[in-house]
């Protein structure tokens, strides 16, 4: 981008995410990836410690998997406005509020609940095997759209995604084994 004033564009279909994406990458990577990789760093981080603590604390599928559920939705729920109502978008170029809200609450939600559905398995060490697994997957997947979208270099993404995985998954280990 040469910095030009881009022209006047037609308003974004109401019915889809509210996005306005001129076609150029910056614009999509602002307005689009950037909203959906923090849901997807969001929820599969901030889900983990409630999610493995409650599995330890407990040794009760079912009531990890609710408990993930739960923090799925409500971390969602929660992003979705954060993200909608941190500014209208004309300032930064971030997009349509209403648009960034949808794909950040989703992604966040999806970041979650990932790692809770092997709970829905009654074996809680079938579904905490299983859950490492769907959690490894994630911050793998993490690492990669930001090496793809923001050049960050794939070991260091790596690195860093794993390490903050590391630290809440930890907590919530430790605080489920102290219950």
């Amino acid at each position: 981008m040469s910095g030009q004033m881009l022209e006047a564009q037609e308003p974004p279909d109401e019915l889809t995410t509210g996005v306005t994406v001129r076609g150029d990458r910056h614009t999509f990577i602002l307005q689009v990836v950037q909203p959906g990789l923090a849901g997807l760093m969001d929820g599969s981080v901030s889900t983990l410690a409630p999610l493995f603590a409650t599995a330890f604390a407990t040794h009760q599928s079912h009531t990890a998997f609710l408990v993930g559920l739960a923090a799925s939705i409500g971390a969602g729920i929660s992003m979705a406005f954060a993200e909608g109502l941190s500014d209208d978008g004309s300032l930064t170029g971030r997009g349509r509020p209403l648009g960034r809200g949808v794909i950040i609450g989703l992604m966040t939600f999806v970041g979650g609940i990932g790692h809770a559905l092997p709970f829905l398995i009654a074996n809680i060490h079938i579904a905490l095997s299983l859950a490492y697994v769907v959690v490894s997957v994630e911050l793998a997947a993490i690492a990669v759209i930001r090496h793809r979208y923001f050049g960050t270099r794939i070991w260091l993404s790596v690195v860093q995604v794993v390490f903050g995985g590391a630290l809440v998954f930890g907590a919530g280990v430790l605080i489920g084994r102290g219950a």
